[in-house]
């Protein structure tokens, strides 16, 4: 079954059954002339939920018609190409790889997660406006780098620390990289995680390709390896727009890229595109927790959301029709 919410109020919920092969809903049959497959079989799934399946058919018929040559893909990184769960059990963000791990002394592990219970509390207090949490991100986000600070963290703690966390990629990591590197789509990792830990991440299970760029946030270590300060401003929840991207000439170059693909698994991931030359933005979400509390919100806010998803088919779908 595919489920279909037709209209944004809580009341309307209608639910396709797929069945038979052409004409149906489910298949998201595209309009037009077709040059491939327009069935984007990953659709289908009960985890997916399209407010507006009309909306996201023309999309998708734009990206084919556009062709690899407008397309590029902006992503966030933790629980977005990251995993938020694996077998039942929670898997480490960037900044928890370093909070949890045993590299780190016991007294860093217990005032970090006295941090992160403190303004986790507030990041997902459903009562508090974005811009309400703004000032209490900024503050979580500069105890939690001054305490990397305080116990001198080193290059080679860090990496062992990854090494031995459960961080991993998403399902199908390889064949969206493999994808997007074949057919020189540029993929931009936009976090407000450690991207120091995300570069260790991906060059340990896979490769850190040409197309790829990191905007997050970034240690500074002395000649001998130790942390000695981040690197330009906090990237924290609520600021990820174009005003943190520093390469200010980077959607300069990719001005005739102008349908973007967009991953994030927050409401401030949806800002991510801001400052592309975009004309037309597909933005799909992993909503991880509080399900029923935050369908319909994220409904309201993304295209595609994705229920407890932690493979990349959806997106690696649509490129196998678009590229």
């Amino acid at each position: 079954m595919v489920k279909y919410f037709n209209g944004l109020s809580n009341r309307a919920i209608i639910v396709g059954a797929i069945a038979g092969t052409a004409g149906v809903l489910g298949l998201l049959w595209l309009r037009r002339s077709r040059k491939k497959d327009p069935r984007i079989l990953e659709l289908q799934k009960s985890h997916v939920h399209i407010a507006d399946p009309d909306r996201v058919t023309d999309l998708i018929q734009t990206f084919i018609d556009g062709g690899k040559q407008k397309l590029q893909v902006i992503a966030d990184f933790d629980n977005t190409l990251s995993r938020y769960a694996c077998n039942g059990t929670k898997c480490l963000s960037t900044h928890n790889v370093l909070e949890v791990s045993h590299l780190m002394p016991s007294s860093f592990n217990e005032r970090s997660k006295e941090v992160h219970s403190k303004y986790y509390s507030i990041e997902i207090d459903p009562s508090k406006t974005m811009e309400e949490k703004f000032p209490y991100m900024v503050e979580w986000w500069t105890k939690a780098h001054d305490l990397l600070l305080e116990y001198n963290l080193t290059q080679q703690t860090l990496r062992q620390a990854v090494e031995e966390s459960n961080l991993m990629l998403k399902e199908d990591y390889n064949l969206l990289f493999g994808q997007l590197i074949r057919h020189k789509v540029p993929l931009l990792i936009f976090s407000a995680g450690l991207g120091d830990i995300i570069e260790e991440v991906i060059k340990l299970k896979s490769q850190l390709y040409d197309n790829i760029k990191i905007v997050s946030n970034y240690m500074d270590f002395n000649h001998h390896g130790t942390l000695i300060g981040f690197k330009g401003d906090i990237i924290h929840i609520y600021n990820k727009n174009e005003s943190v991207i520093k390469d200010s000439t980077y959607f300069e170059r990719l001005k005739k890229r102008t349908n973007v693909i967009l991953l994030g698994d927050s409401l401030g991931d949806l800002h991510m595109a801001e400052g592309a030359n975009a004309d037309h933005v597909l933005k799909i979400g992993y909503l991880n927790y509080n399900v029923e509390q935050l369908l319909h919100t994220y409904m309201t806010k993304y295209d595609i959301v994705l229920v407890g998803d932690e493979t990349l088919d959806v997106v690696n779908g649509l490129l196998r029709n678009i590229l």
